[in-house]
Protein backbone atom coordinates (compact mmCIF):
# COMPACT_ATOMS: atom_id res chain seq x y z
CA UNK A 1 0.00 0.00 0.00
CA UNK A 2 1.05 3.51 -1.13
CA UNK A 3 1.76 5.77 2.39
CA UNK A 4 2.99 9.47 1.42
CA UNK A 5 4.54 11.55 3.97
CA UNK A 6 4.82 15.09 2.70
CA UNK A 7 6.88 17.28 4.33
CA UNK A 8 4.98 20.47 4.14
CA UNK A 9 3.95 23.99 4.97
CA UNK A 10 3.08 25.53 1.66
CA UNK A 11 0.64 26.22 -0.57
CA UNK A 12 2.03 23.46 -3.03
CA UNK A 13 1.96 20.82 0.45
CA UNK A 14 -1.77 21.49 1.24
CA UNK A 15 -2.41 21.44 -2.59
CA UNK A 16 -0.58 18.09 -2.66
CA UNK A 17 -2.41 16.26 0.02
CA UNK A 18 -5.92 17.69 -0.98
CA UNK A 19 -5.08 15.71 -4.79
CA UNK A 20 -4.08 12.54 -2.40
CA UNK A 21 -6.56 12.30 -0.13
CA UNK A 22 -9.38 12.96 -3.36
CA UNK A 23 -7.53 10.00 -5.16
CA UNK A 24 -7.80 7.85 -1.89
CA UNK A 25 -3.51 7.98 -1.54
CA UNK A 26 -2.63 7.49 2.18
CA UNK A 27 -0.57 10.59 3.72
CA UNK A 28 0.42 11.82 6.44
CA UNK A 29 1.23 15.85 5.97
CA UNK A 30 3.93 16.90 8.28
CA UNK A 31 4.20 20.91 9.80
CA UNK A 32 7.85 21.84 11.26
CA UNK A 33 5.65 23.88 13.83
CA UNK A 34 6.34 27.71 12.44
CA UNK A 35 2.61 28.50 12.59
CA UNK A 36 0.24 28.22 15.71
CA UNK A 37 -2.31 27.04 13.93
CA UNK A 38 -2.28 25.39 11.05
CA UNK A 39 -5.25 24.98 8.26
CA UNK A 40 -7.08 21.98 8.55
CA UNK A 41 -6.33 19.61 6.02
CA UNK A 42 -7.79 16.18 4.22
CA UNK A 43 -5.40 14.33 5.27
CA UNK A 44 -3.80 13.33 8.92
CA UNK A 45 -1.21 16.57 10.36
CA UNK A 46 1.97 15.77 12.44
CA UNK A 47 3.67 18.87 13.84
CA UNK A 48 7.57 19.12 15.15
CA UNK A 49 10.88 18.47 13.94
CA UNK A 50 11.84 14.27 13.38
CA UNK A 51 15.17 15.07 14.98
CA UNK A 52 17.43 15.03 11.91
CA UNK A 53 18.11 12.66 9.29
CA UNK A 54 17.96 9.62 11.45
CA UNK A 55 14.39 10.64 13.11
CA UNK A 56 13.19 10.73 9.87
CA UNK A 57 14.26 7.56 9.17
CA UNK A 58 12.77 6.12 12.07
CA UNK A 59 9.84 7.70 11.90
CA UNK A 60 9.41 6.77 8.21
CA UNK A 61 10.06 2.95 9.13
CA UNK A 62 7.50 2.98 12.06
CA UNK A 63 4.64 4.75 9.90
CA UNK A 64 5.14 2.59 6.92
CA UNK A 65 5.69 5.42 4.79
CA UNK A 66 6.47 4.23 1.31
CA UNK A 67 7.12 7.91 -0.48
CA UNK A 68 8.44 10.81 0.34
CA UNK A 69 7.69 14.47 -0.77
CA UNK A 70 9.57 17.85 0.00
CA UNK A 71 7.20 20.19 -0.25
CA UNK A 72 8.95 22.26 1.96
CA UNK A 73 9.91 25.97 1.86
CA UNK A 74 12.47 26.77 -0.46
CA UNK A 75 14.69 28.15 2.01
CA UNK A 76 13.63 25.42 4.83
CA UNK A 77 17.31 23.79 3.50
CA UNK A 78 18.00 21.74 7.05
CA UNK A 79 15.01 19.64 6.42
CA UNK A 80 15.57 19.48 2.54
CA UNK A 81 19.11 17.78 2.86
CA UNK A 82 17.78 15.74 5.82
CA UNK A 83 15.10 14.62 3.36
CA UNK A 84 17.72 13.49 1.05
CA UNK A 85 20.05 12.02 3.50
CA UNK A 86 16.78 10.18 4.86
CA UNK A 87 15.75 8.53 1.45
CA UNK A 88 19.10 7.44 0.68
CA UNK A 89 19.86 5.58 4.38
CA UNK A 90 16.54 4.28 4.30
CA UNK A 91 15.91 3.14 0.42
CA UNK A 92 12.42 5.27 0.57
CA UNK A 93 12.19 7.12 -3.04
CA UNK A 94 12.18 11.55 -2.89
CA UNK A 95 10.98 13.64 -5.19
CA UNK A 96 10.55 17.56 -4.11
CA UNK A 97 7.80 19.55 -4.96
CA UNK A 98 9.19 23.10 -5.58
CA UNK A 99 8.84 26.17 -7.28
CA UNK A 100 10.96 27.83 -9.97
CA UNK A 101 12.92 31.04 -8.60
CA UNK A 102 11.39 34.70 -9.52
CA UNK A 103 13.13 36.25 -12.68
CA UNK A 104 13.34 40.08 -12.09
CA UNK A 105 11.19 41.82 -14.96
CA UNK A 106 13.25 44.62 -17.04
CA UNK A 107 11.69 47.39 -14.91
CA UNK A 108 12.17 45.58 -11.54
CA UNK A 109 15.29 47.27 -9.34
CA UNK A 110 16.14 44.31 -7.62
CA UNK A 111 19.75 43.81 -6.04
CA UNK A 112 20.34 40.27 -5.31
CA UNK A 113 22.28 39.04 -2.39
CA UNK A 114 23.65 35.59 -1.58
CA UNK A 115 22.07 35.15 1.88
CA UNK A 116 20.67 36.79 5.20
CA UNK A 117 23.61 38.27 6.38
CA UNK A 118 24.28 40.06 3.11
CA UNK A 119 21.03 41.59 3.29
CA UNK A 120 21.46 42.76 6.71
CA UNK A 121 24.49 44.41 5.35
CA UNK A 122 22.73 46.02 2.59
CA UNK A 123 20.85 47.94 5.17
CA UNK A 124 23.69 50.35 6.03
CA UNK A 125 23.84 53.83 5.63
CA UNK A 126 21.16 56.40 6.27
CA UNK A 127 17.62 55.53 7.73
CA UNK A 128 15.10 53.82 5.43
CA UNK A 129 11.69 52.78 5.42
CA UNK A 130 11.81 48.97 5.27
CA UNK A 131 9.04 45.96 4.36
CA UNK A 132 10.90 43.10 5.98
CA UNK A 133 8.93 40.00 3.91
CA UNK A 134 11.02 37.41 5.60
CA UNK A 135 8.64 35.67 8.18
CA UNK A 136 8.99 36.13 11.68
CA UNK A 137 12.30 33.41 11.82
CA UNK A 138 14.69 36.25 10.36
CA UNK A 139 13.49 39.39 11.42
CA UNK A 140 15.87 39.29 15.00
CA UNK A 141 19.33 39.48 12.84
CA UNK A 142 18.17 43.31 11.69
CA UNK A 143 18.27 44.59 14.75
CA UNK A 144 22.02 45.33 13.59
CA UNK A 145 20.80 47.91 11.60
CA UNK A 146 18.36 49.55 13.65
CA UNK A 147 18.79 53.54 12.45
CA UNK A 148 15.40 51.96 9.92
CA UNK A 149 11.55 51.72 10.48
CA UNK A 150 10.70 48.30 9.74
CA UNK A 151 6.99 47.10 8.22
CA UNK A 152 6.60 43.39 9.65
CA UNK A 153 4.05 41.06 8.24
CA UNK A 154 3.41 37.91 10.17
CA UNK A 155 0.98 35.33 10.15
CA UNK A 156 0.36 34.80 13.86
CA UNK A 157 0.86 37.44 17.00
CA UNK A 158 4.39 36.74 18.09
CA UNK A 159 4.97 35.32 21.80
CA UNK A 160 6.85 38.49 22.33
CA UNK A 161 7.58 42.04 20.31
CA UNK A 162 10.18 41.69 17.85
CA UNK A 163 13.39 42.89 19.04
CA UNK A 164 13.41 45.94 16.60
CA UNK A 165 13.62 49.37 17.74
CA UNK A 166 11.54 51.16 15.08
CA UNK A 167 9.04 49.08 13.84
CA UNK A 168 5.23 48.11 12.15
CA UNK A 169 3.48 44.96 12.71
CA UNK A 170 0.46 43.41 10.45
CA UNK A 171 -0.83 40.39 11.57
CA UNK A 172 -2.32 38.83 8.46
CA UNK A 173 -2.53 35.53 6.11
CA UNK A 174 -2.25 35.12 2.80
CA UNK A 175 -2.98 35.04 -0.09
CA UNK A 176 -2.09 38.99 -1.08
CA UNK A 177 -3.55 40.82 -4.22
CA UNK A 178 -0.82 43.33 -5.96
CA UNK A 179 -3.53 46.04 -4.77
CA UNK A 180 -4.01 45.22 -1.55
CA UNK A 181 0.06 45.38 -1.18
CA UNK A 182 0.79 47.97 -3.46
CA UNK A 183 -1.78 50.22 -0.46
CA UNK A 184 -0.13 48.64 2.08
CA UNK A 185 3.04 49.99 0.48
CA UNK A 186 2.17 52.87 0.16
CA UNK A 187 0.21 53.85 3.00
CA UNK A 188 3.59 53.10 5.37
CA UNK A 189 5.74 55.24 2.48
CA UNK A 190 7.79 51.92 1.85
CA UNK A 191 11.03 52.34 -0.02
CA UNK A 192 12.53 49.23 -0.09
CA UNK A 193 11.49 45.54 0.17
CA UNK A 194 14.04 42.32 1.77
CA UNK A 195 12.82 39.51 0.77
CA UNK A 196 13.91 35.54 0.02
CA UNK A 197 13.49 34.51 -3.58
CA UNK A 198 10.39 31.72 -2.29
CA UNK A 199 9.05 31.75 -5.89
CA UNK A 200 5.63 30.45 -7.30
CA UNK A 201 2.45 32.74 -7.50
CA UNK A 202 1.23 32.71 -3.84
CA UNK A 203 3.80 35.96 -2.39
CA UNK A 204 4.58 37.24 -5.41
CA UNK A 205 2.18 40.22 -5.02
CA UNK A 206 4.63 42.30 -2.88
CA UNK A 207 7.06 41.82 -5.96
CA UNK A 208 4.09 43.40 -8.28
CA UNK A 209 3.58 46.27 -5.88
CA UNK A 210 7.13 47.53 -5.76
CA UNK A 211 7.47 47.20 -9.02
CA UNK A 212 4.23 49.23 -9.74
CA UNK A 213 5.30 51.75 -7.18
CA UNK A 214 9.42 51.98 -8.28
CA UNK A 215 9.95 50.29 -4.93
CA UNK A 216 14.00 48.75 -4.74
CA UNK A 217 14.22 45.22 -3.94
CA UNK A 218 16.57 43.34 -2.13
CA UNK A 219 16.52 39.92 -2.56
CA UNK A 220 17.84 37.00 -1.09
CA UNK A 221 18.98 33.99 -3.71
CA UNK A 222 17.88 30.44 -2.73
CA UNK A 223 20.48 28.12 -0.31
CA UNK A 224 22.55 25.71 -1.76
CA UNK A 225 21.05 21.76 -1.61
CA UNK A 226 22.04 18.53 -2.38
CA UNK A 227 21.00 16.82 -6.08
CA UNK A 228 17.15 15.23 -5.96
CA UNK A 229 14.35 14.70 -8.03
CA UNK A 230 12.47 18.40 -8.74
CA UNK A 231 9.04 18.53 -10.16
CA UNK A 232 6.72 21.40 -9.74
CA UNK A 233 3.18 20.33 -10.05
CA UNK A 234 1.07 18.26 -7.85
CA UNK A 235 0.19 16.35 -11.46
CA UNK A 236 3.97 15.37 -11.75
CA UNK A 237 3.90 13.87 -7.93
CA UNK A 238 1.08 11.52 -9.18
CA UNK A 239 2.82 10.25 -11.97
CA UNK A 240 6.27 9.94 -10.30
CA UNK A 241 3.69 8.02 -7.50
CA UNK A 242 2.16 5.76 -9.76
CA UNK A 243 5.71 4.87 -11.94
CA UNK A 244 7.25 4.34 -8.72
CA UNK A 245 4.40 1.84 -6.87
CA UNK A 246 4.31 0.05 -10.30
CA UNK A 247 8.26 -0.39 -10.65
CA UNK A 248 8.08 -1.51 -6.44
CA UNK A 249 10.42 1.28 -5.61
Amino acid sequence: MTRVLILGGTTEASALAATLASNGIAATLSYAGRVSAPRSQPVPIRIGGFGGAAGLVRYMVESGTTHLVDATHPFAATISANAVAAAEASGIPLIALTRKPWQPAPEDRWHPVPDLAAAVADLAGPPRRVMLALGRMHVEAFAAQPQHHYLLRFVDVPDRPPGLPDHHLVVDRGPFTPEGDRDLLRNHRIDLVVCKNAGGAGASAKLTAARELGIAVTMIDRPPLPPRREVESVEAVLDWLGHSAHRGV
